[in-house]
């Protein structure tokens, strides 16, 4: 009777580490912050000011009142009374999403899927190509197998 031997948590971890996941998941948290910062800039330089010319000029102090009255400190931007609803921090935010998403995916996924759909098609080609070769191989070889069999048949006494 064998028994197996499992591996430590230290070796399922080292192993975990070395398969290079972990490499490429470090670099994409480190780009995406760094991309975060540029779609929030964007969003507070550009698009804030653009929404903010119907209104005021910060998203961030679009609110509803949801128990009067509101009162905001100009200097500190807190609450002094009531419950404001702050949904202009969250069409902020939802306006980065929609950048960054659209970003990511126009610039990173679609042309990533169209490079693998290419190269998919290139393996295709190239896996048809073989299988043609192998189809004419394999009808030489049955033509030459008939010749082989006619000769035989016909009967002439050549050896």
């Amino acid at each position: 009777m064998s028994v197996k031997k499992t591996p430590s948590v230290w070796e399922g971890f080292k192993a975990f580490l070395m398969r290079g996941n972990v490499i490429d998941l470090a670099v994409a948290v480190v780009i995406g912050a760094a991309f975060t910062n540029i779609v929030n800039s964007l969003v507070k330089g550009i698009i804030n000011p653009l929404v903010g010319a119907f209104g005021t000029k910060d998203l961030d102090r679009y609110s509803s009142c949801l128990q009067a009255p509101c009162k905001f400190d100009e200097k500190t931007g807190t609450v002094t009374s009531g419950i404001p609803l702050m949904w202009g921090s969250v069409l902020s935010a939802t306006l980065s999403f929609l950048i960054t998403a659209a970003v990511v995916y126009f610039l990173m996924v679609l042309p990533m899927s169209k490079y693998l759909a290419r190269m998919a098609e290139r393996k295709a080609a190239k896996e048809g190509a073989q299988e043609k070769l192998e189809e004419t191989e394999l009808e030489l070889l049955k033509e030459i197998r008939d010749a082989l069999v006619a000769q035989r048949g016909s009967g002439d006494g050549t050896r």
